[in-house]
């Protein structure tokens, strides 16, 4: 049987200045493999720059319509929830896809070609967003997009996160075929959503040395937890410092050894079944 294949992806490279170095650490030191890019980041040349020096990180979009600032003049909020974001999206939709276009041409005209696709607070969940998200794909030659359905995770996670990962799974069949219907790529297996900045060494060796067969990414948020992200709007703040300490732990690596699990980035799997 053909060895458990395993992206670490890291979300939210550019930031902040300290979230970045987080993630370079856990590629140069630990398992992370690839990193999503924000745009609309405060961090984003700090973050390109890292990049161009560290090629072998694997660089894709982490592309946001929550919680930022539009990348399009005239750079207006965008709406600061997910509920916000979904009733925006019912009302007019036709500002979704210049949006997140405007986003890849950025980190494109930054002289970095993203392999990967995903969006913050997984909004590509909603059909509209989804659809908007595979025709960029398409039309950036940008291969792999994130399929958000975790596999099925007890440990760390909440009874109120697991119950909504279940309601989440529901959605799977129309995203599934959304996919297909654009000629994406996504990974056989997804994980990550139920722990963030919940779970330790640990919990993070167990699911390694139980992975199933294929292509399973890890989603992760590690970072450095420095003045500008504590003063920053997001939940995930010493909990990044945590997750770079578990991604760079010897059981981790040692997990990786002894199931013997191919970490791989997006890039090194487009020939791989």
């Amino acid at each position: 049987m053909a060895a458990p294949r395993l992206i670490v992806n890291a979300d939210d490279f550019g930031f902040t200045a300290g979230v970045n170095d987080g993630i370079l650490e856990a590629h140069q030191r630990g398992i992370l493999t690839a990193a999503t890019l924000l745009a609309g980041g405060a961090a984003f040349a700090h973050a390109v720059e890292l990049a161009r020096a560290n090629p072998t990180l694997d660089v894709g979009c982490h592309l946001a319509l929550v919680g930022f600032r539009s990348v399009r003049p005239p750079q207006r909020e965008l709406p600061r929830t997910v509920r916000q974001l979904l009733w925006d999206v019912l009302r007019d939709p036709s500002w979704i896809e210049p949006e997140l276009e405007a986003q890849v041409k950025m980190i494109l005209r930054a002289g970095l070609q993203p392999s990967h696709l995903d969006t913050h607070k997984h909004t590509h969940l909603a059909p509209p967003v989804l659809e908007a998200v595979c025709r960029i794909s398409e039309r950036y030659s940008i291969p792999w997009v994130r399929r958000p359905f975790d596999l099925p995770l007890v440990a760390a996670a909440s009874p109120v996160t697991r119950a909504v990962n279940a309601g989440l799974q529901r959605l799977g069949g129309r995203f599934d075929r959304t996919l297909a219907q654009h000629q994406c790529r996504t990974t056989d297996h997804f994980a990550g959503f139920q722990w963030t900045g919940e779970y330790g060494a640990r919990e993070l060796a167990a699911l390694i040395r139980a992975l199933p067969a294929g292509l399973t990414e890890f989603m992760c948020h590690p970072g450095r937890c420095d003045a500008e992200l504590r003063g920053a709007r997001t939940r995930l703040k010493e909990s990044r410092e945590r997750e770079l300490a578990v991604l760079t732990s010897p059981e981790v690596r040692q997990a990786v050894a002894e199931g013997g699990v191919e970490l791989v980035s997006y890039t090194s799997s487009m020939q791989s079944p």
